[in-house]
């Protein structure tokens, strides 16, 4: 590994983009050879890094493939990688990774379904998740009211929400009778609860809210709720390329690793809404 901005190796190693590794920094959370770490510093192969006080791996940029999952969530999971009530997270199914962390690209809320990207690389993350990527999201909402033409005009030309400004660039109407309805929408960011508040500052309430395309990805049919699909290598090279990203060779499994993941693949469930934990 030769010398490198501390946050860019995390984020690479899979502890979290390189936005938030820059705020663990700042908060004092890692150290490099015994000296607290701070935004700026440079670390090789031959330094010690810790994050609260305890000894970390770092990978290098040779060691460390591009993958990226599908996952399609259910109503009932946390985003979080490990929740304090003990509730299931998104991380609970997903295929262990060698080296490094999966990083959540985005998040939904726990009564949010749909279309959850995973990433091995911070480097990926980081470019999907930033402001400057300009990257659209699409929603399917099942809303509960009569809708009429103002309030879609309301909804696109902006409303004033608690923490500012927000709209729909776009409102298609997509199916059903009666008061309930399907829109399709899209959003331009990924604030909290930001679909369901936008419905609700036209009195109009959300009763179910699925992700069905996170820029340039769709939900694909055979990936079913509660179960994952890793992309292949030609697709990862395509995203990369739209990001201006620098390409990467494909992993290599050994003949037992490929053998397990298949398996896990092929052994998932269907689950259509995640309750709370069992106790042990």
């Amino acid at each position: 590994m030769s010398d490198e901005k501390l946050q860019k190796v995390l984020a690479r190693s899979g502890y979290g983009s390189r936005r938030e590794m820059e705020r663990w920094i700042d908060q004092g959370r890692f150290s490099i050879n015994g000296e607290k770490a701070k935004l700026g510093d440079r670390v090789a192969r031959r330094d010690q890094v810790q994050l609260d006080g305890r000894d970390i791996e770092l990978v290098s940029e040779l060691d460390s493939p591009r993958r990226v999952l599908i996952y399609n969530k259910p109503v009932g999971e946390v985003s979080t990688r490990h929740d304090p009530e003990g509730r299931p997270t998104v991380y609970d199914h997903l295929p262990p990774l060698k080296n490094g962390r999966w990083i959540a690209i985005g998040r939904l809320d726990i009564n949010t379904s749909g279309l959850l990207i995973f990433t091995s690389d911070g480097e990926l993350a980081n470019k999907m998740m930033h402001p400057s990527a300009n990257i659209d999201r699409e929603y399917a909402v099942r809303v509960l009211g009569n809708i009429d033409d103002e309030m879609i005009s309301n909804l696109k030309e902006g409303v004033l929400l608690d923490d500012g400004m927000a709209k729909f660039t776009d409102v298609q109407f997509f199916d059903g009778e009666g008061a309930n309805k399907w829109y399709h929408c899209v959003v331009m960011e990924g604030r909290n609860r930001e679909v369901r508040r936008l419905w609700e500052s036209q009195g109009i309430r959300v009763s179910r809210l699925k992700r069905v395309r996170y820029g340039t990805i769709f939900m694909p049919s055979d990936v079913k709720i509660g179960t994952w699909k890793e992309l292949e290598h030609k697709e990862v090279k395509v995203l990369a390329k739209h990001l201006e990203l620098a390409d990467k060779k494909p992993m290599r499994m050994k003949p037992a690793e490929k053998a397990g993941l298949d398996r896990r693949y092929k052994n998932q469930r269907i689950r259509q809404e995640v309750g709370p934990k069992r106790k042990q």
